[in-house]
């Protein structure tokens, strides 16, 4: 069996089960892993919904060019949809999107304009104004507007609703989605309000958006909007898609809640997801242990989790920016000494002596499989090696392998306790300097590469 294109592989996505995290509440909790659609998040069943109903409606013609404002996951439904089908993309995205996400708009061949975050909906630099204007100038070209195109809404009520309905045999009993648009929570929801008009329909909404007081109260209180890191998911406007009165409650995340369980998810569920997925999952706990006596051990409550881990690399998963941003107990924060423990295996301090030939110097890198050396005198870091500077004296002098390391050594290595917090000697690492030492409790010396923080970072991520 195959499909025609990469279009027929959107949905069918799976139902997993929580474990660890909802062991202490009553029902299954499932999660709904929507990172299994080949752009890899919820967003690629709305793609080519909206594509079709505007070639349907004769509003984009052959070779046009579509045009979106999107926090990236639509885009890339978007990016996908249209290189089936034979369309250019331009997409305006803000400026608090990470930058993998605007990188895999830009490897699916679409433009992209980063626009910012901090400024109202009908300012003209904002992305919903930016992407109509470019809309306006560009021929043949057509805006998606998923915000209040009900194409968006449709996809999920032809494809997510009967997937939750037949995935748990009609057992379902509550359902939890973070809402941007509105789409996926209101198609979902009126698909299984049709089958069985029991099914709760939970809302989960960062502070900083307008949803949750707009449910709770039915006012739009531009007090409540402010900047929140979490991304795509909530608003600063009432989107068109979004339908209140088929939702039966409203809950609200913090940025920190969202970020600390999105980590949980992947060290305890092993679902690597991202932010979204996070505040998603802090909502559904949230909510349950707030009603626990409505629940029941029959119950099950299934949770949307829109996108996967990899476009989160830079920020959810790094422990600098979670630091950075406050994100981070004093307890859970990386530090240099723990980065050294964490090394798969033990590496001992090499060093070289400031009267050792240049030649041996270069002798005992290639034994031990090291691109730099700390130079040591009487216990003391006077200067240090590096493969750069050794290949420049190399290549200006034939003679320099005789030379003394002493005469050629570059300034020392910084050096950092061990309990420094990594964001502390971060920036030193992704500059000039590839290495900095660590100093231990007991005065012994080991030494952190750029390298090593690399690996340390990206073990984070899938820990």
């Amino acid at each position: 069996m195959w499909h025609d294109d990469i279009l027929g592989t959107i949905g069918g996505t799976p139902l997993v089960r929580v474990n660890r995290l909802a062991a202490h509440l009553p029902g299954t909790v499932l999660a709904k892993l929507e990172y299994f659609n080949p752009g890899g998040s919820v967003k690629d069943r709305i793609g080519i919904s909206m594509l079709e109903d505007a070639e349907a409606r004769g509003e984009i013609a052959p070779g046009g060019t579509i045009v979106e404002g999107t926090s990236g996951n639509t885009g890339v439904g978007l990016a996908l949809a249209a290189i089936a089908r034979g369309y250019k993309c331009i997409f305006a995205t803000t400026d608090k999107q990470s930058p993998e996400k605007i990188a895999i708009l830009r490897a699916l061949g679409a433009e992209v304009i980063v626009c910012p975050t901090a400024v109202d909906p009908e300012d003209p630099r904002s992305y919903y104004q930016v992407s109509r204007r470019l809309a306006e100038e560009t021929p043949n070209s057509f805006y998606m507007n998923q915000y209040d195109n009900p194409a968006n809404t449709a996809a999920h009520f032809r494809t997510t609703g009967p997937e939750l309905w037949e995935g748990t045999e009609g057992r379902i009993t509550h359902l939890f989605v973070g809402s941007g648009t509105g789409g996926t929570i209101s198609g979902s929801a009126d698909y299984l309000k049709e089958r069985n008009p029991g099914v709760r329909i939970i809302g989960v909404d960062p502070f900083g958006s307008v949803y949750w007081k707009y449910f709770h109260t039915g006012e739009f209180d531009e007090d409540e909007i402010y900047p929140y890191v979490t991304e795509g998911v909530g608003e600063d406007i009432l989107a068109g898609n979004m339908n209140f009165d088929i939702v039966d409650d409203y809950v609200r995340v913090t940025d920190r809640e969202s970020m600390l369980m999105t980590r949980r998810l992947a060290r305890e569920e092993g679902m690597f997801l991202g932010g979204s997925c996070g505040m998603a999952m802090a909502g559904t706990l949230q909510w349950m242990e707030a009603n626990r006596e409505t629940l029941s051990d029959d119950d099950v409550l299934v949770v949307i989790m829109p996108d996967g881990g990899y476009r989160a690399l830079g920020k959810v998963y790094n422990d600098v920016w979670m630091q950075e941003h406050g994100f981070l107990d004093e307890g859970e924060t990386l530090t240099a000494g723990a980065l050294v423990a964490r090394r798969s295996t033990e590496r001992p301090l090499v060093s070289a002596p400031a009267d050792m030939s240049l030649d041996d110097a270069i002798a005992s890198m290639r034994e031990h499989a090291i691109s730099q050396l700390p130079v040591m005198e009487e216990g003391e870091v006077v200067g240090s090696l590096i493969e750069q500077n050794i290949l420049r004296f190399l290549m200006g002098d034939p003679d320099a392998r005789a030379r003394l390391v002493g005469d050629l050594m570059g300034p020392p290595f910084p050096v950092v306790e061990a309990a420094s917090p990594v964001h502390a000697f971060a920036n030193e690492l992704s500059g000039d300097q590839p290495a900095v030492l660590v100093r231990g409790e007991d005065g012994t010396l080991a030494i952190l590469t750029r390298s090593d923080l690399i690996s340390a970072l990206g073990a984070e991520s899938a820990s």
